[in-house]
């Protein structure tokens, strides 16, 4: 891939002189896989950009507005050993689709991919809230997930086609403004409406967002016409491929240590089959024309040291994510809003941050911007560990607000950097590929992390001098919501190796952004090879 002009004088090639440049300067773009067209002059249309960020929306806001209503809708409808699946389920659909959508984005155009995309999450939310029991509403949350892969990766596609690289960071940094914000909103929502009106609402309520959404794109999203010839045979055989070794892979992440122990024949079988389909993908791709999983994702330096360390984004997200309300309610003593609250502090930094970010990079460049942030990150993990026991509330919030505050800046320098290098036919691919790997990491982490906090607390509790403790793991959970049925002192113990288990966790956590630093330090150019501001035809 060429690297930009060393003349002029910017990191990562970011030429100073371009931001008084009209946008639509024509300036010759090789190897993008096409001629060059300008950039459209001006910032995009409002209603483009408002169809954007309710496409965002909807899926931000699925990810929060249903846990808070699961007791009302096991309560009705039944499933409580199975109800985990209504969250990985549709986590499984959005993380294997991803490579596949990113791939018909730059084949068949935006576009019609997120139409599609749109469609499918408002037909999944209408069977969502029909389901007449917990499988049906597993089988349509798939559904949903399936719709839900398209708008997230093609949404963030967009955003880099339709804004220059130096106004990227306004629009990334409201599409983080709508995560933050359903971070915050979504649990109230899905309480609200669970318990004043019925549970079905919270996926009724997807329908008219999605329905406006899907109008406003169609009316008013306009992608360049692109020659025909340019147009490859979709793999549909590396997609199914692709489709099968995820799906098979993530089920035994989900399921591995919860249904089954990890070294059991399951959990085995699965993952000797999940390995078995990589080579049958590795195989199908190499012979494809226009392979879903194309080989240049992995061997561009660039694309390749961003997709490591987002994946490492992931796997560190699941110990503020994941096990952060678990130590507020149970450890803090929190009701679920006190730790709700603690959590989502760290949404309220992280778009402030991320917005800032282009005044660091445009200075020391995209991979030293996010050096530093990841490296701050790490520091800020680190110091979960040295709280007290028991910690005061306002200390791990605290913690948490400074951790949103270098993902801010870690994040969006790698997402911005990495849809620069490329041209429009494999900015779709590139996305999804980034997006994807954070996806993975998140599951990878959720499941070393929790055998982490499991080792943990069994070991504390064989090894307890008080009486009166659960004798098992899955007698924890309710020990914990219980506290007052325990002595004082075994209920004092628990707390403190819930307290332990959470230390390993962000210790984990911690690793996993130094892995990152060392990525971008010793794989990542120390310039990423940024294109002219043009897209194809």
């Amino acid at each position: 891939m060429p690297a930009a002009d060393s003349t002029d004088g910017g990191p990562d090639g970011i030429p100073a002189e371009r931001a008084g440049a009209p946008p639509g300067a024509a300036v010759s773009a090789k190897g993008t896989g096409g001629a060059a067209a300008g950039m459209p002059e001006g910032r995009p249309p409002t209603p483009v950009v408002v169809s954007l960020m309710l496409g965002m929306a909807l899926v931000a806001l699925d990810s929060t507005i249903v846990a808070t209503a699961v007791p009302q809708i096991v309560g009705d409808l039944g499933g409580f050993s199975v109800f985990s699946w209504l969250f990985s389920g549709y986590l499984l659909a959005v993380t294997v689709t991803l490579p596949v959508y990113g791939k018909l984005s730059d084949t068949f155009g935006r576009k019609p991919v997120l139409l599609f995309g749109i469609a499918l999450f408002l037909l999944g939310s209408l069977l969502c809230a029909s389901a007449w029991n917990m499988a049906a509403l597993i089988a349509f949350r798939v559904v949903q997930g399936l719709g839900g892969g398209a708008l997230q990766g093609t949404v963030q596609t967009l955003a880099a086609d339709l804004y220059p690289l130096r106004e990227r960071p306004r629009i990334q940094a409201r599409m983080s403004s709508v995560w933050a914000a359903s971070a915050v909103a979504g649990p109230a929502l899905g309480g609200l409406l669970a318990s004043y009106a019925h549970w079905r609402w919270i996926f009724l309520i997807n329908l008219p967002l999605a329905a406006l959404a899907l109008w406003m794109v169609a009316r008013h999203l306009t992608e360049p016409v692109r020659s025909p010839g340019r147009r490859g045979p979709v793999d549909w055989a590396g997609a199914l491929a692709v489709f099968c070794c995820g799906g098979l892979l993530l089920f035994a992440l989900v399921q591995g240590g919860v249904a089954w122990p990890w070294l059991s024949a399951p959990s085995l079988g699965l993952l000797g089959a999940s390995a078995v389909l990589a080579a049958v993908v590795v195989r199908v791709e190499r012979r494809a024309e226009e392979p879903i999983l194309p080989g240049w994702v992995w061997r561009r330096r660039t694309i390749a040291a961003v997709n490591l360390a987002m994946g490492a984004l992931g796997l560190l997200m699941v110990a503020p994510m994941v096990f952060m309300p678990t130590y507020a309610q149970s450890v803090l003593g929190l009701g679920p809003v006190g730790a709700g609250l603690v959590m989502s502090v760290m949404t309220l930094s992280w778009p402030v941050t991320a917005a800032l970010s282009q005044h660091v990079y445009r200075r020391i460049g995209f991979r030293n911007t996010a050096a530093v942030g990841i490296a701050l990150a790490a520091l800020v993990l680190f110091s979960f560990t040295l709280l007290p026991f028991p910690a005061r509330p306002w200390q791990p919030a605290l913690i948490m607000l400074l951790l949103g505050a270098t993902l801010g800046l870690f994040q969006l320098p790698l997402i911005v950097g990495v849809q620069s290098t490329v041209g429009w036919a494999e900015r779709g691919t590139t996305t999804a590929s980034v997006l994807f790997c954070r996806q993975v990491g998140q599951s990878v982490g959720a499941a070393l992390l929790a055998a982490v906090a499991n080792a943990t607390i069994a070991a504390r509790l064989a090894d307890a001098p008080v009486p009166g403790l659960p004798h098992h793991l899955d007698d924890v959970a309710e020990a914990l919501e219980h506290p007052g049925l325990l002595p004082p002192a075994a209920a004092d113990h628990l707390r403190g190796a819930v307290a332990a288990a959470v230390e390993h966790i962000f210790l984990g956590a911690t690793a996993a952004a130094v892995a990152a630093l060392l990525v971008l330090l010793l794989v990542a150019p120390r310039r990423f090879p940024v294109l002219p501001e043009l897209r194809d035809d």
